[in-house]
């Protein structure tokens, strides 16, 4: 009778069971040789030319060692407690550091497009050709630290150039070559896959959209080719991701697209102009998407007074989905589009609005710090060599500066200004002076009046992280 019970309840608890049913791959799948018999996989033939076009890049940078042990000096409690503000005067040594780096020709005259960090101060850049032994002194051409990408000059003739290849076609998992110079070895090639497409928000530059790959990057590497297995340029090898500084197979390549319009800028204005709109942006987040009937793009938070997107109609709460035809995936996706686009062009901006599609006509601003320098209150920079201003919401929007961050926002550096040589940048924003706090000009100008007569440490906001640099 309890077997019975038993078998009953068992069968009774299996009718309310749930059923699932596993998908399998045939059993009977055949193998195929990866190569026919006597057959080397090699892509050798595919990459033999662009490897032509990869170049070794050295640069010699002077720093004035006792500014570095000056530095040094205030941040160690030992001395401060002996000295106070005022800093012994040590005999300046100049010193020589060198680094090395690689870069991708461009064109049969001598333009070569690199990483903007591996010629970034550099005194002196010198530049090998593969299996070359003779040295070229390089020209810096024009710089961008915003996309990390800069183009250098050699005096030579007849180079072989690469062969862009479009990287918006790119799909994870194709397989690619990372060529460079790493660790100063030489010429070395290493393979991997596309890993992921698009990333952003690495915190690496300010205009991100990165191909990531586990093809070994390594130092030195930076600035040289990605390229597929056809041998075309897909990317410019930019950086790692790695806690001790070994390669852990996240890497991050900048888009050939992208080094493309960069390039061709630099070579023919010696700078680059962008494109701005007027708005605070931010991605939709799934309770806002119950708002939309598109689940992407990029949704309007704040529209600038008097810009061109206030002049164009735009308004808070509407849904940025296209910009001449190209589709906005996400608001890095719109600032990326609209920073490649020159000043003064016009653009149409296809948005939704009421669960409604409408359309605006722009014409784009030149996002400089022309309007930046104006407010600040007409009074002249109290640092030599700088231009300064308070943080306001356009300053926000143009350098990206988070809502929490305050202080005084460099917006220009003048050329062999003592500034300058301090190691001010443009974007800079001064946080603190010794023990003084800055958020407006006049906490500056306080702050200069009280240490007028020593040497002090001025704490800086620089992208991601934070610097201290001495001020005499």
């Amino acid at each position: 009778m309890q077997k019975t019970i038993l078998l009953s309840l068992i069968a009774s608890l299996s009718l309310f069971a749930g059923t699932i049913q596993i998908a399998q791959m045939p059993k009977d799948s055949p193998r195929q040789d990866a190569t026919s018999s006597n057959v080397i996989l090699s892509y050798n033939n595919a990459i033999k030319n662009v490897r032509q076009s990869v170049v070794n890049i050295a640069t010699t940078k002077k720093t004035k060692q006792s500014d570095q042990l000056n530095e040094l000096m205030m941040l160690n409690p030992f001395f401060k407690e002996f000295f106070g503000n005022r800093l012994p005067e040590l005999k300046q040594q100049e010193r020589k550091s060198h680094s090395l780096g690689s870069g991708v020709i461009i064109s049969t005259d001598g333009y070569i497009v690199t990483n903007n960090h591996v010629v970034e101060g550099a005194d002196e850049i010198v530049v090998t050709l593969p299996n070359d032994e003779k040295e070229y002194k390089a020209k810096v051409i024009g710089e961008d630290s915003k996309t990390d990408l800069a183009v250098i000059k050699i005096d030579a003739k007849n180079l072989h150039v690469a062969s862009f290849g479009d990287s918006s076609n790119l799909l994870e998992g194709d397989v690619v070559f990372a060529i460079g110079n790493p660790f100063g070895v030489g010429e070395t090639i290493t393979q991997g896959i596309v890993s992921a497409l698009n990333k952003n928000n690495v915190g690496l530059n300010q205009y991100e959209n990165f191909i990531q790959t586990d093809a070994s990057i390594n130092p030195g590497n930076s600035g040289g080719a990605l390229v597929d297995s056809r041998g075309a340029l897909i990317g410019i090898n930019s950086a790692i991701l790695s806690k001790g500084g070994g390669n852990n197979g996240v890497g991050f390549a900048i888009p050939s697209n992208m080094v493309q319009k960069i390039a061709t800028s630099l070579v023919e204005n010696g700078k680059i102009e962008r494109g701005f709109m007027g708005v605070s942006i931010s991605d939709l987040t799934s309770d806002l998407k119950e708002l939309y009937d598109n689940k992407q793009g990029a949704l309007i938070v704040m529209v600038e007074k008097d810009s061109p997107a206030e002049k164009g109609g735009l308004q808070v709460s509407d849904l940025i989905i296209e910009v001449d035809g190209t589709k906005i995936k996400n608001s890095n996706d719109l600032k990326n589009t609209i920073a490649a686009i020159a000043p003064e062009s016009s653009v149409t901006i296809t948005y939704e609005r009421d669960k409604k599609i409408k359309t605006a006509k722009l014409k784009l601003a030149k996002m400089d710090t022309q309007s930046s320098k104006a407010e600040s209150k007409g009074a002249s920079s109290p640092i030599e060599g700088l231009d300064l201003t308070e943080i306001n919401n356009q300053t926000r929007m143009q350098y990206q500066i988070p809502k929490e961050t305050e202080g005084i926002l460099v917006t220009d550096v003048q050329e062999d200004s003592k500034a300058e040589l301090m190691g001010f940048r443009e974007g800079d924003i001064i946080v603190q002076i010794e023990q003084k706090r800055i958020v407006t000009m006049k906490d500056l100008n306080n702050a200069l009046k009280e240490y007028k007569n020593h040497k002090k440490r001025v704490i800086i906001n620089r992208q991601n992280y934070r610097a201290i640099l001495v001020m005499p």
